[in-house]
């Protein structure tokens, strides 16, 4: 299993730019690409400052993808 997230989609609804957002959370513009690429999970506590900086539960943010076998 690995872990996706839906960022990328709630950053661009709430129109917030990848610079600002990794201003916002003290990270470069590259890591918040590439946590919205999925190739970079986030420490737990970059993914609480997200849970926090978009106010929205863990949940909604991140998932587990289900094996191919399980589905």
């Amino acid at each position: 299993m690995r872990v996706i997230n839906h960022i990328r989609e709630i950053r661009q609804r709430r129109e917030i730019s990848q610079v600002k957002m990794a201003e916002d959370l003290q990270v470069t513009r590259q890591t918040i690409n590439a946590i919205e690429k999925n190739k970079y999970n986030p420490s737990l506590e970059l993914a609480l400052k997200l849970v926090q900086y978009f106010d929205m539960p863990i949940e909604e943010l991140f998932y587990l993808e289900k094996a191919k076998e399980e589905k």
